[in-house]
């Protein structure tokens, strides 16, 4: 055994993959700030984390923005291929920002409701308890949602530049699980607010495994995990490939769960309207981002040899997506789950940009992107602005006569 070990040792040296920090820096930069987030929350006074936690994130936000500007026009692959920086990645990257960056100021705002921000004072506390009101007496904040929301903001910029799938599952777990937590953390409706995050969590647990069950069939099918490499496996045996189509499936389903499309698309009305609204917002505008950059690289890069094969499957989901997300959605009398089914149905019209094949669709729907997700966390802003004696008013009934009492959040 000493032999045989020494002979694979010998025969198979293990090689350090060459790493350009230079094209991972504004994900450096975001996720080394979580780092620091979470230490801001061990070791700093208990008045003195907010501020230091909204310096941080605003600082680093923009200094990974900047970061990404740096890199503008590169077209690299770094840390053995696992990573790929282009330009529609960068583009998403920084466009990712900003609205992380109108995120944050959502969810830092405190002047619309007296009792504090929108969330929770301690996640730990009972709903009603009398726990609960001492720490809201106490001025007590969870101020740990920065360094989840960093992480989060991390994960989603991984995600677009994710050129295998072990690294695009990481990426997916890494902007997941924050977001979990976060749709949980409601300062008012605590228990709606709870039982979204448990349907978020359960849910996304599933979706999350197919992906990874579906990664395992493909690497049985090519060898690879790395798409390029996958890539060249189709090609090389395009007539053996009914285990690569079943793991193609399950990894869409992982995806098309993130995206919001119909049949995967149940966890997204509920959790649009239990979640606090700044984190709705956040979450709306940006994860949809990043899975549908991440969906555009698996599909092109890794699976283009057999387009034919997914493009149907695909034109019915884009068009059952338009169609149950707009027909469910004049029916809600809550605005968030409207927005909800609104966001679903947008998923729809994007995905035909995703399965026209070609460059004017992608850069069609790369386009509708960005101004889907600039107008969605505007959308929920004036939502945090419509307000009644309770907190938010998001029964359509309470926006009635809105243009007469505020005309210009009406506007």
């Amino acid at each position: 055994m000493p032999a045989l070990v020494g002979r694979f040792a010998t025969e198979t040296p293990f090689e350090l993959p060459v790493i350009d920090y230079r094209l991972i820096l504004p994900i450096l930069i975001i996720l080394g700030a979580g780092v620091v987030s979470v230490l801001i929350e061990a070791f700093a006074p208990r008045r003195a984390r907010r501020p230091l936690q909204l310096v941080l994130v605003f600082v680093s936000l923009i200094a990974a923005f900047i970061a990404v500007i740096d890199l503008a026009k590169t077209q690299a692959v770094t840390a053995a291929g696992s990573i790929a920086v282009d330009g529609p990645a960068l583009v998403m990257q920084g466009t990712l920002l900003i609205l992380s960056l109108l995120g944050a100021m959502l969810m830092a705002e405190r002047t619309l409701d007296p009792s504090g921000d929108a969330f929770a004072p301690r996640a730990s506390a009972l709903p009603g308890s009398e726990d609960e009101k001492q720490f809201a007496a106490r001025g007590y904040l969870q101020t740990e949602v920065w360094s989840l929301f960093l992480f989060a903001v991390g994960g989603m910029l991984l995600f677009t530049v994710a050129n295998d799938l072990l690294i695009m599952f990481v990426a997916l777990e890494v902007m997941s699980l924050p977001l979990y937590l976060l749709a949980g953390l409601a300062r008012r409706r605590r228990l709606l607010s709870q039982e979204a995050a448990m349907k978020y969590f359960i849910l996304g647990a599933f979706s999350s495994a197919f992906f990874l069950y579906g990664a395992a069939l493909i690497y049985g099918y090519a060898g690879s995990i790395d798409l390029p490499a996958i890539a060249d496996a189709l090609s090389a045996k395009p007539s053996e490939s009914s285990l690569m189509l079943i793991g193609l499936g399950m990894l869409l389903v992982g995806l098309l769960f993130k995206i919001g499309a119909v049949p995967f698309h149940q966890w997204t009305p509920d959790v649009y309207q239990g979640a606090p609204t700044p984190v709705t917002g956040f979450m709306a505008a940006t994860v949809k981002i990043a899975a549908f950059i991440a969906l555009f690289r698996v599909l092109y890069v890794g699976f283009g040899g057999v387009r034919w094969d997914w493009e149907p499957m695909l034109w019915i989901i884009a068009i059952l997506t338009m169609f149950v997300g707009s027909i469910i959605a004049v029916t809600q009398t809550d605005i968030k789950r409207m927005l909800a089914y609104s966001s679903i149905a947008q998923a729809g019209f994007i995905l035909v940009g995703v399965v026209a094949a070609s460059p004017e669709g992608l850069a069609g729907a790369m386009f509708y992107l960005v101004t889907y997700g600039f107008t969605t966390i505007g959308a929920f802003a004036v939502i945090m602005l419509v307000r009644d004696g309770n907190g938010e008013a998001t029964h359509l009934s309470n926006w009635a006569g809105l243009a007469k009492r505020s005309p210009l959040v009406a506007t």
